[in-house]
């Protein structure tokens, strides 16, 4: 339900009722207001009027003109103020998707909001750039500011960096109180991070680089690892391909998502069909090869010391580590009884 006292579609119908047949046709083609929902581009409206863009774009900058001009706009200041307070509300800049989800209940009532932002002298739109999306703002200095804190934070960030959104709030709202020298509520700097086209959050509810897969998973590998780290223990194939199909509504076959965790060094086998993230610490190869590994880094170990570590590193049997500690052709023991390579 809209938060506005009145309705946008019946105010923009009464500035656009005193403009000529073809400048009022024009407006309403370019910014959705009748029947159709489409906004039309200056190239559609000029062919069907037989004119160039241009003529069309002076048309449409007459009739804005003469709307602001016309005594029915001087008697809606308070509904243009009302918009102006929700906006202050809101962090004094804002993304144009989420003004108009906030003012309007669907597409043909944001289309009367968005033309009454057009005409209001208190809103300004930010148009899109390469760090964030179309934005509007009642106060361009503050929006400047706030661009730059999310740049600071943009640039603190790394790839393979995923940050709750409490904690990623968290370090926005230092950075902006610091800066701004005001108390600022969770829900505007939530605002604020959506003007943001360099980090966003997955649907985990985690923040990071949008750029990055952890963020943007591109396919069943990217899905898996995000499932496995959200669980943050080991998980079974079949059990990985289900929260796939649970967190992220994608249809993920188990056997599909078995041949994908195989073929990816990010995934580690420790068990029958048990996988873990090769980032947790746990090394790919058989059994011997992690015992290996651990005599390696550690030196000669008794074979209760070697079952205690192995078994952090596989979801194996202790008979399993024990038979393969009793082939001579990979160790022995010393004269401590501590096995070392053969």
């Amino acid at each position: 339900m809209t938060v506005l006292t009145f309705k946008p579609d019946s105010l923009t119908k009464n500035f656009i009722s005193g403009l000529k047949d073809r400048a009022k046709d024009v407006v309403v083609q370019r910014y959705g207001l009748g029947n159709e929902v489409d906004r039309k581009t200056l190239e559609s409206i000029g062919q069907k009027y037989g004119i160039t863009r241009e003529r069309v774009r002076q048309i449409e900058n007459f009739a804005l003109n003469s709307i602001r001009q016309n005594p029915s706009f001087e008697a809606a200041r308070g509904n243009f103020a009302e918009i102006q307070e929700l906006m202050d509300k809101k962090g004094k800049v804002i993304s144009e998707r989420e003004i108009l989800d906030y003012l309007a209940d669907n597409p043909k009532q944001k289309n009367h909001v968005f033309f009454l932002l057009v005409l209001g002298n208190e809103f300004e739109k930010i148009k899109e750039d390469e760090e964030f999306y179309h934005r509007w703002t009642i106060d361009k200095r503050e929006a400047e500011a706030i661009h730059a804190i999310l740049r600071s934070l943009h640039n603190e960030l790394n790839k393979s960096e995923l940050i709750p959104e409490q904690e990623i709030i968290a370090l926005l709202k230092k950075r902006s109180e610091d800066n701004l020298k005001r108390k600022i509520s969770d829900e505007i700097l939530r605002s604020w991070l959506n003007i943001s086209k360099i980090i966003a959050s997955n649907a985990l509810g985690e923040w990071g680089l949008a750029s990055s897969p952890r963020v943007n998973p591109r396919g069943m590998r990217d899905f898996a690892f995000l499932v496995l780290r959200k669980q943050g223990s080991p998980m079974h194939f079949m059990e990985v391909s289900e929260k796939i199909s649970d967190y992220f509504s994608r249809q993920a076959h188990s056997a599909t998502v078995h041949n994908e965790l195989i073929k990816d060094a990010r995934f580690v086998l420790v068990g029958r069909g048990l996988y873990a993230l090769e980032e947790w610490g746990y090394k790919t190869g058989a059994v011997k090869d992690v015992i290996k590994e651990i005599i390696k880094l550690k030196g000669p170990l008794t074979k209760e010391e070697i079952i205690d570590i192995v078994s952090k590193e596989r979801y194996v049997k202790k008979n399993t580590i024990i038979i393969n500690l009793q082939n001579r052709d990979y160790f022995t023991k010393n004269k401590d009884g501590k096995y070392v390579f053969a």
